[in-house]
């Protein structure tokens, strides 16, 4: 949130004032980018210092004609790294791609993927080995680190704008130092036990292995269709000692509700085969969808 204040003020500061159309920032955004993205944008739209624009989930073709036809000059492509409810990763290589094409500000949000993805742990753009082509990447310590709070990563002339400028930084608390202490503790052990990522993703292929669903990481979306049908699911689940959550509207669109699985080191292969079981007592594992891009969330 940060970050998108700050980036509706670029055109402000160069302007001087109420920025004229052609000092307006054009934020391209991906139609299922989290609610934090697009309240940010909703903010600088609001300031008038913002014009935004949603390009189909993941669909490069579609943001390619978007760029091409857009008559500003200062742009920004915002976009999930590893998108929440769906478990898919962004095209981060055509993104890449995009950007030395068109010269766009690229911004990832990567709380889904940090500490998860990448050799080191350093994320999608890590994974994807892309680190270099990423401008700012914003964060979150809340997953992965299990702390709280969250990080923007970038370079330093970004951070003094974002720290001059970006009111949701400037008018907040810091955070309490146990916590920023966990939090720096939690880099140290995502750096030294790499075997915790390596649990992850053998967790992932045993899913896909038991299943037969195309799951690409360790956040699993099986949408199930109807509120009634997720609740009910997610209630019997539950009785058979599974806690995993139905994810409804407003934070899904109708019609495309799901149980959202989350995987991490410590399940084991013994947990999935046992899960597997429960999920096909309460759901039909011939109806469900893994991943649904036709439905977009909008500004």
């Amino acid at each position: 949130m940060a970050f998108m204040t700050a980036v509706g003020n670029v055109g402000l500061l160069v302007a001087g004032g109420k920025p004229s159309k052609d000092y307006r920032v054009a934020i391209f955004s991906d139609a299922l980018n989290h609610a934090s993205i697009i309240d940010g944008i909703r903010l600088a739209e609001r300031q008038g210092n913002a014009v935004a624009f949603v390009y189909r989930h993941a669909d490069m073709c579609h943001l390619d004609a978007l760029l091409s036809s857009c008559p500003m000059k200062k742009r920004v492509v915002v976009t999930d790294s590893l998108f929440s409810m769906d478990g898919d990763f962004a095209p981060m290589t055509e993104l890449v791609k995009l950007r030395k094409k068109h010269g766009f500000l690229f911004v990832i949000d990567d709380a889904h993927a940090t500490f998860v993805c990448g050799k080191n742990g350093g994320g999608a753009a890590e994974m994807f080995n892309c680190e270099a082509d990423v401008d700012i990447c914003i964060g979150t310590l809340s997953k992965a680190a299990g702390c709280h709070g969250g990080f923007i990563a970038c370079s330093k002339k970004w951070k003094l704008l974002i720290q001059s400028r970006g009111r949701s930084f400037i008018f907040s608390t810091s955070s309490p130092v146990p916590v920023a202490a966990a939090a720096h503790a939690a880099v140290n052990v995502a750096k030294n036990e790499t075997w915790r990522r390596s649990a992850i993703w053998k967790r992932v292929q045993e899913f896909r292995d038991l299943t037969g669903f195309p799951v690409e990481s360790h956040i699993i979306s099986l949408i199930v269709g109807s509120e009634n049908k997720a609740l009910q699911a997610s209630r019997h689940l539950l009785k058979l000692g599974f806690h995993i959550t139905a994810i409804r509207p407003p934070t899904v669109p109708a019609h495309s509700c799901r149980l959202r699985v989350t995987l991490s080191a410590a399940h084991t292969k013994d947990d999935l085969k046992r899960l597997t079981n429960a999920l096909s007592q309460c759901v039909d594992f011939q109806k469900i969808q893994v991943f649904n891009s036709n439905c977009y969330s909008k500004l």
